[in-house]
């Protein structure tokens, strides 16, 4: 996308000393800025989508963060046994 601005001098020359300082097109610059402006918002919107819409990539990252999130409660492994179908639905037959 092409965006025009008109923008006052001081802001400009800012503009430009700040790319110059960091090595950068003023474009990129700018670029750079508004993406940090809108990153909680991007990253808010993406939070939103389900699961079965993320790249498989993502879909695992974010997995994996989810279960290294439960590891500080310290919770005991649970054997075979304890989740075998007869465990959980005992003489109900299921």
């Amino acid at each position: 996308m092409i965006v025009t601005i008109e923008l006052p001098s001081e802001i400009e020359a800012a503009l430009l000393t700040q790319a110059r300082t960091e090595g950068l097109a003023v474009s990129d610059y700018v670029e750079r800025l508004v993406v940090e402006k809108l990153a909680d918002k991007l990253e808010a919107k993406e939070a939103e989508r389900p699961a079965y819409e993320l790249p498989p990539e993502e879909w695992i990252r974010k997995f994996n963060a989810w279960t290294e999130s439960h590891k500080s409660l310290n919770l005991p492994f649970l054997s075979d046994g304890d989740i075998s179908r007869e465990s959980i639905y005992g003489e109900r037959g299921l």
